[in-house]
């Protein structure tokens, strides 16, 4: 199992996100991975690729990454820079999180597509156009959502084959986890699950719908997300075993102010966020 600090992209300011990604390489977590928005939030926001990119610089070992970014609102080429830049500055530690996205204010409010079937055929398509793009070849591609012809990027990510791709979506909606199951990861959220035994049934299921559905052998990183208690060490171990029995490859410590009763559009109490990812993952606990 590995560790990874769950962020949003707003509310500390930049210059707070890449120290407090310091403070988690600091204090042996194995990730730190940024929400993906643009608006919606009555905070201040920072975009995530040029504070990965940051972040990137100012860490040594840890993976960094999105969960998720709604490619449908995002260029594939555009963001085939981005990974490419951000790979290359974290010397081969980008995980690419991708889904179609939710909410009124990114969508409807910005004139981008409302319909969630026509959104999960842009990302298939976008997906494609990015994985082509990152091989350093000569791309022409004619589809549905996007026209490219005769394109050519140079360099290429670090990774080999490629940039790791996870896939989000809510389970036990099918098609997100039909198309994790072509990629490398997948990062569910569950709905009707007021238990951890129900949370971890569901995921046992969507593990194997994923399995069922995919067509190597390749190894599947499966995120756990939750939030662990300091004070009680055993019983976060305890919960976190629940999960890799199921099939969890990664813990995602979700760190928000609602962690701290606070709402989500109220202060922000960076100094208990610091505190929180001070005190480490489950596994450096006594």
């Amino acid at each position: 199992m590995k560790y990874g600090v769950y962020l949003p992209n707003f509310g500390p300011d930049v210059d707070e996100l890449v120290s407090l990604a310091c403070d988690a390489e600091a204090s042996g977590w194995d990730g730190f991975f940024l929400w993906d928005h643009v608006t919606g939030f009555d905070q201040p926001m920072a975009d995530p690729w040029v504070t990965l990119g940051a972040i990137a610089v100012r860490t040594q070992k840890m993976r960094v990454g999105t969960t998720v970014t709604p490619l449908p609102r995002r260029r594939p080429w555009k963001l085939a820079r981005e990974t490419v830049s951000v790979d290359r500055l974290s010397g081969g530690r980008l995980i690419l999180g991708v889904g179609i996205g939710g909410g009124q204010a990114e969508w409807d409010r910005l004139g981008e597509e409302t319909d969630l079937r026509a959104r999960g055929a842009m990302l298939d398509e976008a997906l494609e156009v990015v994985t082509q793009l990152w091989t350093e070849e000569p791309v022409t591609h004619h589809g549905d959502a996007y026209d490219v012809v005769d394109a050519r990027f140079r360099p290429g990510p670090i990774q080999e084959p490629r940039i790791p791709i996870w896939v989000g979506g809510f389970w036990p909606n099918k098609p997100p986890f039909r198309r994790a199951a072509r990629w490398d990861g997948v990062f569910p959220l569950f709905r009707n699950a007021d238990s951890l035994e129900e949370e971890v049934k569901q995921m046992q299921e969507m593990v194997m719908f994923i399995q069922d559905h995919r067509e190597d052998e390749r190894p599947l990183d499966v995120v756990a997300l939750g939030a662990t208690l300091p004070s009680e060490p055993a019983l976060s171990q305890e919960r976190i075993q629940r999960y890799a029995e199921v099939g969890a490859t990664w813990w995602f410590e979700s760190i928000a102010p609602y962690r701290f009763g606070e709402g989500m559009d109220g202060p922000w109490p960076t100094a208990r966020l610091r505190e929180r990812i001070q005190a480490g993952p489950p596994n450096r606990w006594g």
